[in-house]
């Protein structure tokens, strides 16, 4: 099991986004090297994932990856799909949910159609970065159950990296330990026992447009070159 970094124990939010993603960046200082890589999970991800590129001087892309959630329980993650179409699956989880083969082709169809449309718009402006044989950290702007993380975390995994660091502003304890099965570490600012939602942790938490994304992959791609 991976080790789990908790910062503090609070409720005290986060101005914005970009606030939580330079605090965080001061606990991954460590990683800050040109073998480091920061994978962002769009929106919100990609707001905090390029903030965090910026103040560890790192490469960042993001990472396309859906879960594949069980029958009649989608929020529940038995495996999930990259970009190029990999498809990861729990064999354990999917079998304890019925999850049978002609379910999870169905599901990984489904998925990828999705991953496919943002694949147009998103890679004509930052091409797919090299995964293997780096130290990437994954973020999100928080995680609830984890599930979509955990897709991050499986997908990124076949592209066999050096480590995979979870490192996000917030999210219940016990979602935070779970992450450990999958993660070498998992990084975490703030938690607390009364979490009901990840817009608790910031003051301004407005949704994040595409038009936004495509801006900071925009810079990200001009000043990788």
């Amino acid at each position: 099991m991976a080790n789990l970094q908790i910062i503090e124990r609070s409720e005290e939010p986060f101005r914005d986004r970009d606030e939580a993603a330079r605090l965080l960046a001061d606990h991954l200082r460590d990683f800050s090297a040109t073998a480091c890589l920061i994978l962002g999970i769009p929106r919100g991800g990609v707001v905090i994932a390029g903030t965090i590129a910026d103040e560890l001087n790192c490469e960042m892309d993001i990472v396309l990856a859906r879960k594949i959630g069980a029958p009649m329980n989608p929020e529940l993650a038995i495996g999930s799909i990259a970009e190029d179409g990999k498809i990861f699956i729990q064999d354990d989880t999917a079998a304890m949910t019925g999850a049978d083969d002609e379910y999870i082709r169905r599901e990984a169809i489904v998925q990828n159609k999705l991953i496919q449309d943002r694949i147009e718009s998103y890679r004509a402006v930052l091409p797919k970065a090299v995964v293997t044989g780096k130290d990437v950290i994954i973020t999100d702007d928080g995680v609830a159950t984890g599930a979509t993380m955990k897709a991050a975390i499986w997908a990124t995994r076949q592209h066999k990296p050096a480590r995979i660091i979870a490192a996000l502003p917030v999210g219940p304890e016990e979602t935070l330990y779970e992450l450990t099965k999958d993660a070498d570490e998992v990084i975490c600012l703030r938690t607390t026992s009364y979490f009901y939602a990840i817009g608790q942790f910031y003051i301004s938490f407005d949704q994040v447009s595409d038009e936004e994304v495509m801006g900071i992959l925009r810079r990200h791609h001009t000043a990788s070159k």
